[in-house]
């Protein structure tokens, strides 16, 4: 694969380490400090309470400091990355880089230390006396032998998780792939043979990993420079650790016949004659950096049985140690963690191996221009996968509970699993109250997928069945869902609720149905005929128009207002509502409801009345108490246009309705409706803290603001969610992604208004 993101020049390097801001990393506060208040509370005096707290219970630290989110990553520049040892001021930037990715992988706060020394004692005694200031130390880039010293001292001395990266991230996620390779191949870790080229401090520590998850001693074979490891050499204690009695004296000689290659070493230690010298299906697993052992395209013209990973990005199947340490170090810290284990370290590397044979999300394949399938050329999920941090955090900390090391056992793995998908994914935690809701209904709701031929569709369904979302119906034809499925790389065979619009059993009634409404606007029979039998949009919304299915999800292969215009045909808007759309914003902050995003170009006050009725409720009915602003571009008739008297006119009419039950206020412009302290300014606004639901005066200003923050906002824009049918529909964006048609399928199970539809009869 070449990949054209991983090549840079030398001054392209330097130019992103220097712009702007000089490095990688800079500190924020995570509390307000705005006033002198704030500054009392953050320091003097407010801060001694918590310093009172601390000192009569040091595990309140926890709770009162950064202490259990924050991690230092520190070196003395001994071996960094492959260029050897250039000293700590040298392994700054790696560091730097080190901390970037515990925060952009795992949220995890980071802050690089190097200590400039080389004596494995002085390099200790420094370390040793910060525990009370991090959560964790994750060690890096120190030459071998001192890094075994150092960090088996560092995990005596302290009682917090101490990790050398270079060694332990190396050998799970090598781990990991081997699993993986041994599953594709049939071969079982207990029989296979391995051979080793390498014996620092990576190659140790991924054998002995193996080794402790069931490869018998005498079945690897590590190599140094100077040969095989075994009885009669003279060796240190890392290395006899792993000598065996053989007569094999050569790294050829330990690839003679091995299943097994781990390399480890420098570029060219292996041959093409020693790989074909190799057992059947050999795996060959050569991580050099930056030029492996031998090149993946030489080990393919001698094998094409060959399973192969590297080190490198531009070849697939990479080792890469950001796969590790980031949700290693997140599970351990939310554990509590007193160290880093070996039963922890093997959790982390079958989580891994467990989510790389899953559907691979639409995230991934969007990151690597095509869709990765579980087999021989992806055997290690990748770095851009969304599931990493939901899923091997947990397997982690459940390890450390299970082994005694944790001092705050995690009691719910899967509410944990739900608060780690937040950390990094605003949509989350929104998401997953809908979806427990789903999961909890006694009948699961019916959800046709309308175009049910199209692999992301097909995917999508799959994927709703799976989380227990519901049942999912798809209309389409059964080869061609067969054949959609296998395009997807998903189980041929498995078994969906089918119904091919030509051969349906209720295409007779459906068009009957169907002519009634439309004879009177022009349509013949024959018309009705067409529409159920070609449109499956139309057919799937008579479906839902008898009862045969609780809601639809449709729109990836025609556009929003097509596919609406279709629907319409079969379903009208409830008596006395409106069909509105409403785009959900979702921040780490904030949530906002935003409408009417798609459907009335431009409401008048009536409108404006209604559609912040049915916004309202829905807002409630997903669990947020609403506070209703219509926004414009004036505050309170400030500037009195036509316009803005539009939107005054919406507030009035609630003003003289006895049934509202919500706050409201306006006009006035979006700043003032998200800030309080700018509504001082207006004593008289009935409005309490932040608005969460913005009526806007017309679709164009809606859809351009929504759009807008979506693509440079930092926020997700989630919808248009369509509301105000009789029956739920949900439509989807043209070409949208698996991940927004599951979403749109579960707002339709949900039936987001439903709330609105409760509150309207009550109120008839």
């Amino acid at each position: 694969m070449d990949d054209n993101s991983t090549k840079f020049t030398d001054q392209e390097a330097l130019d992103f380490h220097s712009r702007g801001k000089p490095g990688k990393l800079e500190i924020n506060p995570t509390k307000p400090m705005a006033t002198q208040r704030d500054l009392s509370l953050a320091y003097s005096p407010g801060v001694a309470v918590p310093v009172q707290k601390i000192a009569d219970n040091p595990d309140s630290a926890y709770d009162y400091t950064s202490k259990g989110n924050m991690v230092a990553v520190i070196s003395n520049g001994t071996a960094i990355l492959g260029m050897g040892d250039l000293g700590a001021l040298a392994a700054k930037p790696v560091m730097e880089g080190k901390s970037v990715l515990f925060k952009r992988f795992a949220d995890i706060d980071s802050v690089d230390i190097e200590v400039d020394t080389r004596d494995p004692d002085a390099f200790v005694n420094a370390v040793r006396y910060l525990g009370p200031a991090f959560g964790g130390i994750n060690l890096e880039d120190i030459a071998a032998p001192d890094s075994f010293i150092i960090e088996q001292r560092l995990k005596e001395a302290m009682d917090i998780p101490v990790f050398h990266d270079d060694q332990h991230g190396t050998a799970i996620i090598a781990a990991a792939g081997l699993l993986n390779a041994l599953d594709v191949t049939g071969k079982s870790i207990k029989d296979i043979k391995v051979a080793v080229s390498g014996a620092g401090s990576s190659a140790l520590s991924v054998i002995g990993l193996i080794k402790a998850m069931g490869l018998p001693h005498d079945n690897a074979l590590v190599c140094d420079s100077k040969g095989v490891l075994h009885k009669d050499r003279d060796l240190d204690q890392w290395r006899s650790a792993h000598a065996v009695d053989t007569d094999k004296r050569t790294l050829a000689d330990a690839m003679d016949g091995a299943d097994v290659c781990i390399g480890l070493s420098v570029a060219g230690a292996v041959s093409k004659d020693m790989i074909k010298s190799m057992a059947k299906s050999p795996i060959v697993f050569v991580m050099a950096n930056p030029t492996p052992e031998i090149l993946p395209e030489d080990i393919s013209s001698v094998r094409d049985d060959a399973i192969i990973a590297t080190g490198r990005s531009d070849y697939p199947n990479q080792v890469n140690n950001v796969l590790g340490f980031p949700y290693i170090f997140r599970g351990a810290l939310d554990a509590r963690a007193r160290t880093i284990n070996e039963e922890m370290k093997i959790a982390c590397a079958q989580a891994l191996a467990k989510l790389a044979r899953e559907d691979v999300p639409d995230e991934v394949a969007a990151a690597y221009g095509k869709r990765l399938r579980y087999g021989p050329g992806y055997i290690i999920p990748t770095p851009f996968d969304p599931r990493l941090i939901s899923e091997i955090p947990p397997a982690v900390a459940k390890a450390a509970v299970e082994t005694g090391v944790a001092r705050k056992p995690i009691d719910d793995l899967s509410v944990y699993k739900n608060t780690l998908a937040a950390r990094l994914d605003p949509s989350a935690s929104f998401l997953q109250r809908i979806y427990s809701s789903l999961r909890g209904f006694e009948t699961p709701k019916r959800i046709v997928f309308a175009e049910g031929e199209e692999e992301a569709v097909v995917r999508a369904a799959y994927a709703f069945q799976q989380e227990g979302l519901g049942t999912p119906i798809l209309i389409g034809r059964d080869d061609q869902i067969k054949n959609a499925l296998a395009d997807a790389g998903l189980p041929v065979n498995h078994k969906f609720e089918t119904y091919h619009s030509r051969t349906s059993k209720h295409s007779d009634l459906y068009t009957d149905y169907l002519y009634k409404r439309l004879q009177r606007k022009g349509y013949l029979y024959r018309d009705a005929i067409r529409l159920v039998n070609t449109d499956r949009n139309v057919y799937a919304a008579c479906m839902l128009a008898h009862g045969h299915a609780d809601g639809m999800v449709t729109g990836i292969t025609r556009h929003y207002d097509v596919a609406l215009s279709n629907v319409q045909l079969a379903l009208d808007p409830r008596p006395g509502e409106r069909m509105i759309g409403v785009s959900i914003i979702l921040t780490k902050t904030r949530t906002l409801f935003v409408a009417d995003t798609n459907v009335t170009e431009l409401p008048g006050s009536e409108e404006l009345a209604e559609i912040a009725v049915q916004v309202a409720h829905a807002a409630r009915h997903l669990g947020f108490p609403p506070k209703v602003a219509f926004v414009s571009y004036s505050n309170f008739g400030n500037p009195n246009t036509a316009h803005s008297r539009r939107v005054a006119g919406a507030v009035e009419l609630l003003d003289k309705r006895s049934d509202i039950d919500f706050e409201y206020e306006g006009e006035m412009t979006p700043r003032m409706a998200l800030n309080e302290d700018l509504r001082k300014l207006y004593p008289f606004s009935r409005l309490k803290g932040e608005a969460n639901v913005l009526i806007t005066p017309g679709v164009h200003s809606a859809a351009v603001s929504t759009k807008l923050l979506g693509e440079i906002g930092g926020a997700l824009v989630l919808g248009p969610v369509l509301i105000g049918l009789e029956r739920p529909v949900q439509i989807a964006q043209v070409g949208a992604g698996v991940t927004d048609i599951v979403t749109l399928a579960a707002m339709a199970a949900y039936e987001l208004d439903s709330e609105h539809r409760s509150w309207a009869q009550k109120t008839a």
